[in-house]
């Protein structure tokens, strides 16, 4: 049977259901039974009928599209939570619908979802500061990845500052003292949260902070931040904001005629896939792009598909791994 020419009424032969109890699966019904949802679906897929989204939106008032801002996707973290979003998405039956705000505002960008009919949105990453101080349209269901709190959304947030924290204790823990940061962005809220953490850990052991640059979450930053940074001092450790300015810094310090970790460690954040291959192999903080990906999708079509939730925060723990790019300060050799 063709795809065009399957129906309800074909899938509901198939199933052994009546068409009321296919139409309730395609709109996604609570009322049916899982194994009779696991058979139309099943029947669905076998038959290869496809739900029309415009017929459906008219019969629902959702089109089951969700929105996604992203203030650029040059950068790994927003390429992978994007991925993530997707994923999350697809398997609940929604599209995703994007807009790279590049000059706009988050408010205008929210509108223009709006206006496009989509059922909520998400804003990833460093469009969630934008999204703190902006003006919301109203009536759209909002959920936030990395975002201080705000009453009028949910916000799904890697633990950043823990995260920092645990890189930078375990730093201390090997004796280091002097301990650079090459931060990200300064109105990133993830970066933010990174520094704060360094900063906490040296407050508590009555270090004065090592010294800071800032990057743009990119390689070549990584390797400028650093060349400033030891052109001014002698750092015997650095905790890079991401994986990616931790590369720059690995070349800026090999070019220097430093090894890594005999003279300095090197910690990095979000633990690509890529980190085990550097060379040496990258200790890193963990961020759980798909644990993120599926808690915002799933906060946003949960406020969707029922009476819209309270305002929450939800935080997602950030792990480290130890490789071979950390050891103990020279001295303790």
């Amino acid at each position: 049977m063709s795809e065009r020419n399957v129906s309800m009424a074909d899938v509901a032969a198939a199933a052994g259901v009546s068409a009321q109890t296919v139409s309730r699966v395609v709109n996604g019904s609570p009322r049916v039974d899982p194994a009779t949802r696991l058979r139309v679906e099943s029947a669905m897929e076998e038959l290869g009928y496809r739900m029309h989204r415009a017929a459906r939106a008219l019969r629902t008032g959702r089109t089951h599209t969700i929105g996604v801002v992203v203030s650029t996707l040059a950068t790994v973290g927003n390429s992978l939570m994007l991925e993530a979003v997707n994923d999350a998405a697809s398997t609940r039956g929604y599209a995703v619908a994007l807009v790279s705000i590049g000059n706009e505002s988050v408010g205008s960008a929210l509108g223009r979802l709006r206006d496009q009919g989509v059922d909520g949105a998400l804003v990833l990453n460093e469009a969630s500061a934008l999204a703190h101080e902006a003006v919301l349209p109203q009536g759209l269901r909002l959920v936030v990845v990395d975002s201080p709190p705000d009453a009028r959304y949910t916000v799904i947030e890697t633990d950043h500052f823990g995260g920092a924290r645990a890189a930078t204790t375990y730093l201390r823990e090997l004796g280091h003292e002097t301990i650079a940061h090459i931060a990200g962005p300064a109105d990133s809220y993830a970066a933010a949260e990174r520094e704060r953490g360094w900063r906490a850990v040296l407050a508590e052991a009555e270090l004065e902070p090592g010294p800071l640059e800032r990057g743009t979450w990119k390689a070549a930053s990584g390797y400028t931040a650093a060349l400033r940074i030891l052109e001014a001092s002698a750092p015997t450790a650095f905790f890079v904001a991401n994986d990616q300015m931790a590369l720059g810094a690995l070349r800026a310090l090999g070019e220097r005629g430093l090894s890594v970790p005999e003279d300095v460690s090197v910690i990095g954040f979000d633990d690509v896939e890529d980190a085990a291959n550097y060379r040496p192999p990258l200790t890193s903080v963990r961020q759980h792009f798909d644990q993120l990906g599926e808690r915002a999708v799933g906060a946003l079509v949960g406020d969707i598909e029922s009476s819209p939730a309270t305002a929450a925060r939800f935080l997602v723990p950030a792990l480290l791994t130890a490789r071979a790019s950390t050891a103990p300060a020279r001295r303790l050799r």
